[in-house]
């Protein structure tokens, strides 16, 4: 099938930017997502009916069948998303996640310690943010729901310390994918003073949007700073309504408890616990494979830089699953009640991976369109040297709002940024990269079509665009201080400097912000 070539004109970003526009001002998602897949698919074909069919059914298909064997990256994350599901709802239903509540009810005196714990979470669930968002939504919801912290704020919380903890984490999934791409570069480009794992450590504080985002995610806890849409849904919380009901309750993974159910912390912590260290164990396991395989000695950074992430979550789940299971059998729960969960968890999930189909079906007619390269090609050009790492932060928002993926960002942009840098002053090789990550980032946050951004809302139990919208105020605000730091690394060459800009104008944000705002009051919490 031959796709006419966008990739030099203003045209490639059509299909991104009409569905974006659509689901904020419509906030309808899928019919924002589906106009721009037929968009998109209809001018890569010369507007044939027929042959942008054809070339859609191929699309759909390859989400989950490509070159005559399956795509396991997209069908391990939908069969993780539905395991989990079922997981979640089997500790509903014996009672362990009201156990879970109840615990935190009594360690969490006010809506500031519910957030503070949700916020915590973070440090247990690093390894891979899909895996954040969805297991400690699921785990925290009913603390937040019942201290009447809105869905909105638990997503906001949860997308916040997904991935910019995950990106900043060298034994992570994005981590070892980072330390492997950069490595690549440094070799390319006769860097060889500086092994790429150093230079991943140096490149930490250098990532800014990463960094000063989790600052805010403290400040909003702290303060509780709540600006923009957010404001409302706090107020709306307070008043018992957790979400917007104006749009019917939200897809997420509520099950309500029999009144037989006994289930302890023990039923929450236990699978929770075999999930993280299951999940870590196999990911090692798969990288060692690899390692194995290809002769190369063992390493931990090795394995995470060659791990099987999908399937790793997939047997993580299973194990847990089993665990909890068994939990499930010693509390002689009526037989109907927790064979009903499982089903009931699922069907909870499904809404979302529609969702997910539809964000991975635009983000493959996103690439033919060659959006990226054309949104890449912008950085040609004679751009003064200084200004070179807050453009190429610039073009990675840009880049990953479009698109919706952070990782398909750094996949185009870090080679990109390395080229650029060796080209003009090899000194800005490092603090390039960094805005590479820290603007992908930003755009995987920002974006509508981010996979990100719907994990995060269906852990919380929210509506999408409504954690869209809410969210967007935070990040912006945080990006653009590291637009600032960026230009002051350009001009000084010193990471600190950028460090120091960026908080600056964090700080003067806040106060004003808290100056601005009171505070919503906080309501007693609901007993129950």
């Amino acid at each position: 099938m031959n796709l006419v070539d966008f990739s030099d004109s203003l045209m490639s970003v059509i299909p991104a930017m009409l569905a974006v526009i659509l689901a904020v001002t419509t906030r309808r998602v899928l019919l924002s997502l589906g106009a721009g897949i037929f968009a998109g698919a209809l001018m890569l074909n010369q507007y044939s009916p027929l042959e942008s069919l054809q070339y859609l059914v191929g699309k759909v298909l390859a989400i989950v069948w490509v070159d005559g064997a399956m795509n396991s990256d997209n069908v391990n994350m939908i069969i993780f998303m539905l395991l989990l599901g079922a997981l979640i709802s089997l500790m509903s239903v014996s009672g362990a996640t009201q156990a879970f509540a109840d615990w935190a009810a009594v360690r969490c005196k006010d809506r500031r310690s519910a957030k503070s714990l949700t916020g915590l979470m973070v440090f247990i669930f690093f390894i891979d943010d899909f895996f954040h968002s969805l297991s400690v939504g699921a785990i925290c919801r009913p603390v937040t729901d019942r201290f009447n912290i809105s869905r909105a704020k638990l997503a906001y919380l949860l997308d916040s310390t997904a991935a910019p903890v995950c990106v900043l984490m060298p034994i992570s999934s994005w981590g070892a994918y980072i330390i492997a791409l950069v490595g690549g570069i440094m070799v390319a480009h006769g860097v060889t003073d500086q092994s790429p794992i150093s230079a991943f450590v140096e490149m930490m504080p250098m990532n800014l949007y990463a960094v000063f985002t989790l600052v805010m995610v403290l400040c909003v806890i702290a303060f509780q700073l709540d600006i923009g849409p957010m404001r409302k849904h706090e107020k709306w919380a307070l008043e018992g309504k957790l979400w917007d009901e104006s749009k019917g309750k939200p897809a997420g993974l509520d099950v309500e408890a029999p009144e037989s159910a006994k289930g302890g912390m023990i039923d929450m912590v236990l699978p929770i616990l075999t999930l993280t260290m299951a999940t870590v164990f196999f990911m090692v396991q798969s990288g060692a494979d690899v390692l194995a395989a290809n002769g190369e000695a063992f390493s931990v950074i090795g394995s995470f830089e060659n791990t099987d992430v999908g399937s790793s979550l997939v047997y993580g789940a299973i194990c847990s699953l089993v665990v909890s299971i068994g939990l499930a059998l010693r509390l002689k729960l009526d037989a109907s009640s927790w064979m009903k969960a499982a089903p009931q968890g699922i069907s909870a999930m499904m809404p979302a991976i529609i969702i997910l189909f539809f964000a991975w079906t635009i983000g493959a007619v996103v690439r033919d369109m060659q959006t990226g390269i054309y949104l890449a090609s912008m950085s040609n050009g004679n751009l003064p040297v200084e200004l070179l790492p807050a453009v190429v932060f610039l073009l990675s928002c840009a880049m990953a709002f479009a698109t919706g993926t952070s990782w398909g960002t750094f996949g185009i942009m870090l080679p990109l940024a390395g080229d650029i840098a060796a080209a003009s002053d090899i000194a800005l090789l490092l603090p390039m990269l960094s805005a590479v990550l820290a603007g992908a980032v930003f755009g995987d946050h920002s974006s509508p079509i981010s996979s990100t951004s719907i994990l995060s809302a269906t852990g919380a139990g929210c509506h999408h665009m409504d954690h869209v919208m809410t969210q967007l105020p935070y990040a912006c605000s945080v990006a653009f201080g590291a637009l600032l730091g960026y230009l002051a690394i350009g001009y000084t060459h010193s990471a600190w400097a950028g460090v120091a800009v960026s908080g600056l104008w964090f700080m003067a944000f806040c106060a004003f912000a808290v100056r601005k705002s009171k505070p919503v009051v906080a309501a007693e919490p609901v007993t129950g």
